[in-house]
């Protein structure tokens, strides 16, 4: 990836600048915010979809499936929803908005019979989150904001079985997971992504499957994107579901030469702690987290006040160990806003000299 020209040297250029000035603020959790709309299902359907078929596809059609929770999909049917989040956060003090695509490929979306929306989930996942971010950054051009193109891990694992009696079998392949990043991939870059990050990894061989498939894009162009890569320690025994502590995982990827390796999702900030610093520790490339609002409670619901998440996070920023920081499940503008305010003034983690050498 490292020999192929940017796309958007400028951007990266700015990009860059702003990480060696200060530590840079991701926003939070999208589902929280869509959840708060209670929308049903023809809320989720639109206009495109309200007669049971998507209409702008005349011979694929999701029959009967229910499409109410499929939240990428809002990305089509209800944009306005999908910008004003990103704006909320945009206005909270984030400097990087995800897409809402995380679960924008072939294989997710097989579970609505929406698989043919792949490419166009990214592409205008893409566009809406570019919009939302131009337009702010028009108001104060002295803070460029920037697209991070999202690629969720899947509802699929190329190194566990979905089948506790058959150890051997698998669901899906690593072609088939290339096959599936590489198309939404393309549509993340075409629709105007900064930066393409392979997020919330349980599984580090789909992460591989990934990384290989944007070399492959970037190769196929001629030109490349910065890639993130955030993986998630699964609960306090710290590993990832395929059994990998956060510095395996790190070394497992660290040859896709990524701009910034972390850790999203899963626990709260506290528990986190201890494996973002193993990556502050080892890691020649920026660190980044995005923890979700502590752990969940017995109603699947997340009570760290922003106050709470933004004292933990403050002891990151003060012992040098982030570069980009954000929420998870459970946070909302208030929380981004919390942490930005926490983080002002700090110093971002210095890399190593070896990697500013480099």
């Amino acid at each position: 990836m490292t020999t192929l020209p940017w796309l958007h040297p400028d951007r990266v250029a700015q990009l860059e600048q702003a990480l060696r000035e200060r530590i840079l603020i991701l926003d939070g959790a999208m589902g929280t915010m869509l959840q708060g709309h209670a929308l049903d299902e023809s809320g989720f359907r639109g206009e495109r979809f309200v007669h049971g078929h998507d209409s702008a596809h005349e011979h694929s059609h999701p029959g009967g499936c229910d499409l109410k929770g499929n939240n990428d999909l809002l990305t089509l049917t209800r944009p306005e929803l999908i910008r004003g989040v990103h704006e909320a956060y945009l206005e909270a003090g984030a400097d990087l908005v995800e897409t809402n695509t995380f679960n924008s490929t072939r294989i997710s979306q097989a579970d609505y019979h929406l698989q043919h929306l792949a490419y166009e989930l990214n592409l205008e996942g893409a566009r809406v989150a570019r919009a939302a971010c131009d337009a702010c950054t028009a108001k104060t051009p002295e803070k460029s904001r920037f697209v991070i193109g999202v690629l969720g891990p899947t509802s699929r694992t190329a190194s566990l079985s979905p089948d506790v009696n058959d150890p051997g079998f698998r669901n899906v392949t690593f072609e088939e997971l290339a096959s599936n990043y590489r198309e939404s991939a393309a549509g993340l870059i075409d629709g105007g992504a900064d930066i393409v990050m392979v997020e919330t990894i349980f599984d580090t061989l789909n992460a591989k499957a990934a990384l290989f498939a944007l070399s492959e894009l970037f190769r196929e162009r001629g030109a490349r994107v910065p890639v993130m890569i955030s993986g998630t320690i699964t609960d306090r025994s710290g590993r990832t579901l395929s059994g990998q502590t956060a510095e395996a995982f790190y070394y497992s990827v660290s040859h896709a030469r990524p701009l910034a390796v972390g850790l999203n999702c899963a626990l709260g900030a506290a528990d986190l702690r201890p494996h973002v610093q193993t990556l502050s520790d080892i890691a020649d490339c920026y660190v980044s987290t995005h923890p979700n609002a502590g752990l969940p409670n017995a109603f699947a619901e997340y009570d760290e006040t922003p106050e709470q998440m933004a004292g933990v996070i403050a002891g990151f920023a003060r012992d040098g160990l982030l570069n980009l920081v954000g929420g998870c499940c459970g946070t909302t503008p208030a929380h981004i806003a919390a942490i930005a305010e926490a983080v002002r003034g700090c110093a971002p983690r210095r890399l190593p000299e070896v990697a500013q050498a480099a």
